[in-house]
């Protein structure tokens, strides 16, 4: 049997996960994850009780009960690169013995739900807005370091994506969990979000920065195949539902809209807007 390497796979002195710091006892299979360390409490705050807490750098973790069910939520920073590790050492703690650096023969598909904000590029997605995550086209260089199984449809609207937005590489496009989205978002707007690497230049922005693709924003407002359209920007989705593909996870991305782009709003009422969304969440799963 072959065994994953201590430098492929770096487990801690105490036998957790290197950035997680967490041991496979530590999670649930149902995992809610939000950017923002603060946000984790503010989940967990509805919890019967809260059985256990860890932090470390960015990456915050609590487990509990909520209505009798088992859930973790977590923290992962900002950006596709942190979802790389959150995902490949979540994937470990539930895949791979850690005493032995085998790799389990019976696999274990974590539930995955992201909880996070986005900006609307469509004028008719005002703010306020809960939009699930349907499919994710990420701007980033991520899967350029993967083998990323797509779908044709898929791959047909990275390649067209490329040449629309002038990218000297190519986009990746994946669809998140069916399953999850029956279950969790059959009342909300169904989007399809583009995840870029920063939040101003790659989303558009100018501030002092010459930007180098200054028709981004119009190309991916205006970019259509079929009845498909780009909806939202945001830092991780594409990330998540790549890495969950590759893994064997069923992943969904929700997402307040608390920015219009089109129209120059931002939401006046921003934490109610998160509230209701962490709300229907908990209600859901």
């Amino acid at each position: 049997m072959s065994t994953i390497s201590t430098t492929d796979l770096i487990v801690n002195p105490d036998g957790s996960v290197y950035h997680l710091h967490l041991r496979p006892e530590d999670i649930t299979d149902t995992i809610l994850t939000v950017g923002d360390p603060r946000r984790v409490s503010s989940i967990t705050s509805a919890f019967e009780r809260v059985d256990f807490k860890q932090e470390y750098r960015e990456f915050v973790t609590h487990r509990g009960i909520y209505k009798g069910k088992e859930l973790t939520v977590m923290s992962t920073g900002m950006g596709t690169d942190n979802i790389d590790i959150f995902l490949t050492e979540l994937d470990a703690l539930a895949n791979v013995d850690l005493k032995t650096r085998a790799v389990k023969k019976e696999k274990t598909a974590l539930k995955i739900i992201r909880i996070g904000t986005s900006g609307s590029m469509q004028e008719d997605l005002p703010v306020g807005t809960l939009l699930a995550s349907d499919h994710a086209v990420g701007l980033d260089s991520l899967m350029t370091f993967y083998s990323l199984n797509q779908t044709d449809f898929e791959r047909s609207v990275s390649q067209e994506l490329k040449a629309t937005t002038g990218l000297p590489f190519q986009p990746y496009c994946v669809a998140g969990s069916s399953a999850l989205l029956d279950q969790l978002a059959f009342d909300m707007v169904k989007g399809n979000t583009v995840t870029c690497p920063g939040f101003y230049g790659p989303q558009g922005r100018v501030v002092r920065a010459k930007n180098a693709l200054p028709d981004l924003m119009d190309n991916l407002n205006q970019y259509r195949k079929g009845d498909f359209r780009l909806t939202n920007f945001e830092m991780e989705t594409a990330g998540y539902y790549a890495m969950g593909r590759l893994l064997g996870h069923e992943v969904l991305s929700l997402n307040a809209i608390l920015a219009n782009r089109i129209t120059n709003e931002f939401s006046s009422e921003p934490g109610n807007v998160v509230d209701e969304l962490i709300h229907k969440t908990l209600e859901r799963i």
